[in-house]
């Protein structure tokens, strides 16, 4: 293999790799962040473009490194795409192994080329060659369009990542809260049901609020109708059945991990009168113990007309009890 006419695919190669090595086993490194934005703004598209313009006299020097960086920022949105459907998703690991054997692979094909081909292009240094490029009085307009373009992409990649890098990090708070059904999953729930038949679900939480949270669960039986004329719900009859109480510790989100399991617990009830019914599970957090008390002490109705607005956290079964 000559390695003066594919050094530059090889090398690439191997950066790659060097990255993978580092985010698996040294994750807080620099050079990670050193290597990834090459990585991600300037591999892919240069692996690519030589594989498409394989011969010397095909595209110039300043073309090719301009479109690389074009062609980079086109390519790696259309693997996170494609990772979406499928079963191993938009995360950390999978999009580096997908861009990763996307450069093997046409670094391979490239060198392929290389070795079969005439007059294939290979990076050369030649100060007089780079004149050349870079004489703008001499160049044609489409050079000159591509030198500003690439420019302009340089330096929005050098101030986007020292921005990313220096900006304080700000997770967004939140709290999961989900029913399942009996049998573990997010499907056959208890809606039609006998009266004073014994029903099971499962209601969980999982913290992500930044610190340690006291929640209270309300669990309502209500009996509403919504007037479309005049666009107001109607609530007719309600009762509280249940008053749950948790207090959960933060728990950092990692989009990296599988998705765990953090709080919950087996709820059964039954239905005393038949008919239609919703089933409201209403979540108070006390992170602000002012709102938290303001809230608590509504009315029942202001609650439910609340969580329809969505101003309270809720979920909701409709249930029809038969006799």
């Amino acid at each position: 293999m000559n390695l003066k006419k594919t050094w530059d695919l090889i090398f690439i190669v191997l950066l790659s790799i060097t990255l993978n090595f580092f985010i698996f086993f040294s994750p807080e490194n620099p050079l990670r962040v050193i290597l990834g934005l090459p990585f991600v703004l300037f591999f892919p598209g240069y692996v690519f473009i030589n594989v498409l313009f394989k011969k010397e006299n095909n595209l110039e020097n300043i073309e090719r490194f301009a479109l690389s960086f074009g062609l980079s920022i086109a390519i790696v949105p259309l693997i996170g795409l494609l990772l979406n459907y499928s079963p191993y998703g938009i995360r950390l690991i999978p999009i580096m192994i997908s861009i990763t054997l996307f450069i093997i692979l046409f670094a391979i094909i490239g060198i392929y080329n290389r070795k079969t081909i005439k007059e294939p292009w290979f990076p050369q240094i030649n100060i007089e060659e780079l004149k050349n490029d870079f004489e703008w009085k001499t160049s044609s307009k489409l050079d000159k369009f591509l030198t500003v373009i690439l420019i302009i992409t340089v330096l929005l990649s050098i101030f986007t990542l020292g921005y990313v890098i220096s900006a304080p990090k700000q997770n967004e708070k939140f709290t999961e809260f989900y029913l399942l059904g009996s049998e573990g999953k997010a499907y056959d729930y208890p809606t039609n049901v006998f009266v004073n038949e014994k029903n099971e679900i499962i209601i969980g939480l999982v913290n992500h609020e930044g610190k340690s949270v006291n929640y209270s669960i309300e669990v309502w039986f209500v009996n509403l109708t919504y007037d479309t004329k005049i666009n107001q719900t109607n609530i007719s009859n309600m009762h509280l059945m249940d008053e749950i109480n948790v207090t959960l510790d933060n728990r950092a989100v990692n989009i990296d991990e599988n998705w765990t399991k953090q709080w919950e617990s087996n709820y059964t009830f039954s239905v005393g009168t038949s008919g239609n019914w919703q089933q409201w599970y209403l979540l108070f957090k006390n992170t602000d113990n002012e709102e938290f008390e303001t809230l608590k002490n509504l009315k029942p109705e202001e609650k439910i007309t609340l969580a329809l607005n969505g101003s309270i956290q809720s979920l909701k079964l409709n249930i029809n009890a038969n006799d």
